[in-house]
């Protein structure tokens, strides 16, 4: 018997062994992997500008506590370093041109305007951009009627309407499934929790998604008609008449250059590089070729720096990620932005719907004892809206792009309750307390008007807040804020209009007025934030079906699209506490 028991912790012990010998030699090979994975770049290459994998303008920077050897392992496939590889690509005698090739994305349309731009810039250098697709939505042809030479396959069609937007209701569904999301709130635009109270659209709602789709609609067309050198009056016409819905009719339209099979592409690409027909040409992927940019690049090498500390993603406590502002991560990087002393201005990246007002608000407070010490401007990529604004509005000069969404000045808090389906199924609940408000609210008793009360009255008092520090920020009156606010969203374009904004304008603009304020000519960028992590999160990324996450394993399996859906649903039961929030969305494709 005790044989055999030495031979199990024999066994036992190679096998945790071997299994420390394993994981000990994946960690050395992704640390290696990290530092000396850089992709050559060869002569007369062509980019790739393939953007299936580039979601957020931050790749991220991230601390693992535990295991300091890790830190630094900072990716560079964000949209902010496919922007700084394309004007690197400017003056890379190496690189003669990029093609976008049947390219699908997750960016949103201020994301894609900034990067529309770098390529309108790119262009300004001699080199070329080519573009080819199957089929054209409308995001991507937005983007791709940037380029010199626009291709679609002969069999493919054209997505080319305008813009609508389609909100599903549900009260009849609680009022006949007994389950009910009482809505607290302020703000007669607050479209989030409409569809919970009504069964169709409110003027009001009718009214700012009409004025919003019609202002992202003529940023986009204005852009596509510069490009493609068309009247705006006469893209209108086409798309009003679907007249550019096959290959041919596109092209007679002048949408398109060139309607052809992929291979004749690959063939004109060729020629513009002095390439035989029968031979392959040089090409890069462009994340390939922002991590050798990243890696290899001369930095500049002044002593002034300008920060650039990204809120993007829903705003929630803790300590946050890349697609989430947690107050952690968020005040950590304004204290050790304000208190580095070659750190000489700051500029806030906001990409955010909003979220949880008190963490709102104390990254607003971190923002106003910053500026105290330095400047800090705001740059608005696609959201800023609600708590996206609340932590923008008292910056020194708030940025933004035409086709941003930002206001939803206004306050909610949603509470389920299943009181009547549980009576339904014979579940009934019933609370003994010590004193009349003693209780949490719980969702199997009905509301009680005291709570409800007390929950309005705390709304109230948010949303009181919410205009008091946007009045101050902007240096407008509390009545003049409240006019534009009660939750209504607005397109960049009109922000400006209405005092929200003070300039149009992308990340560049925002960091040329900071160095200006700054009083330098010379700075380098420093990027924040650098987030916290478990040294387990990092197995996950290592390609090994049993370290990867329940996340990752759940989106290989359902797709990016329907993940995404998936995680909105689940940040919605996260929510916690009153929200400063604009869950309204418009997707172009």
């Amino acid at each position: 018997m005790r044989f055999l028991g030495n031979v199990l912790a024999t066994v036992i012990g190679i096998f945790v062994f071997l299994m420390l010998l394993f994981f000990g030699i994946v960690l050395i090979s992704a640390i290696a992997g990290n530092s000396s994975d850089v992709v050559e770049v060869k002569e007369n290459s062509v980019i790739e500008l393939d953007l299936s994998e580039v979601t957020n303008d931050y790749a991220g920077k991230f601390t693992f506590e535990k295991m300091p050897f890790l830190n630094d392992t900072d990716s560079h496939d964000g949209l902010t370093d496919v922007i700084y590889a394309i004007e690197n690509a400017k003056t890379d005698e190496n690189i003669k041109g990029i093609s976008i090739l049947n390219n699908t994305s997750m960016l949103g349309m201020a994301q894609s305007k900034a990067l529309r731009d770098a390529l309108e810039d790119f262009k300004k250098s001699g080199k070329f951009v080519y573009a080819y697709a199957n089929a054209f939505t409308q995001k991507e042809y937005y983007l791709n009627s940037v380029a010199n030479s626009v291709y679609l396959n002969p069999v493919g069609d054209m997505d080319f309407k305008g813009l609508s937007s389609e909100v599903m209701f549900f009260k009849d569904f609680q009022d006949k499934s007994g389950i009910k999301m009482e809505v607290i709130r302020h703000g007669k635009y607050k479209s989030a929790v409409e569809p919970f109270l009504e069964n169709k659209m409110s003027d009001a709602n009718r009214e700012q998604i009409t004025s919003l789709l019609n202002s992202v609609w003529s940023s986009v067309v204005k852009d596509i008609s510069t490009s493609r050198k068309i009247p705006v009056e006469k893209l209108n016409a086409i798309a009003d008449g679907l007249l550019a819905r096959t290959p041919a009719m596109a092209k007679a339209e002048k949408l398109v250059d060139k309607v052809a099979y992929e291979d004749v592409y690959h063939d004109d690409i060729r020629k513009m590089l002095k390439v035989e027909k029968d031979e392959d040409y040089n090409s890069i992927k462009i994340l390939d070729y922002a991590q050798n940019v990243a890696t290899t690049a001369t930095k500049p090498s002044s002593e002034n720096s300008i920060a650039v500390i990204y809120a993007q993603g829903e705003i929630m406590d803790g300590e946050g990620d890349v697609d989430i502002i947690g107050e952690g991560s968020m005040r950590r990087s304004l204290i050790e932005a304000r208190k580095d002393e070659s750190i000489k201005a700051i500029v806030l990246r906001v990409d955010s719907p909003g979220g949880n007002a008190l963490t709102s608000d104390l990254i607003w407070r971190e923002i106003e004892l910053t500026k105290k010490v330095k400047p800090v401007i705001v740059s608005m990529g696609n959201y800023a809206a609600s708590g996206g604004y609340y932590i923008a509005c008292n910056a020194n000069k708030i940025f933004a792009e035409e086709n941003t969404i930002t206001g939803s000045i206004g306050v909610f808090g949603i509470l389920p309750n299943f009181n009547i389906a549980a009576t339904k199924f014979g579940l009934h609940s019933e609370l003994v307390k010590t004193h009349s408000n003693a209780s949490d609210y719980s969702p199997f008793v009905p509301l009680d008007d005291n709570f409800k009360n007390f929950t309005q009255e705390m709304v109230e008092n948010i949303y009181t807040t919410f205009v008091s520090r946007v009045a101050v920020g902007r240096k407008m009156t509390t009545t003049q804020v409240d006019s534009i606010a009660q939750g209504r969203v607005w397109s960049g374009s009109e922000a400006k209009k209405i005092g929200l904004v003070d300039e149009i304008g992308g990340m560049d603009a925002a960091l040329k007025y900071a160095a200006s304020l700054a009083k330098v000519k010379e700075y380098r960028t420093i990027n924040y934030p650098e987030y916290k992590k478990d040294p387990r999160d990092l197995l996950s990324g290592l390609g090994f079906p049993f370290a990867k996450t329940k996340e990752a394993l759940i989106k290989e399996e359902i797709g990016a699209e329907n993940y995404k859906v998936m995680q909105e649903i689940k940040r919605f039961s996260l929510r916690k506490g009153v929200q400063a929030s604009m869950l309204y969305e418009i997707v172009i494709k």
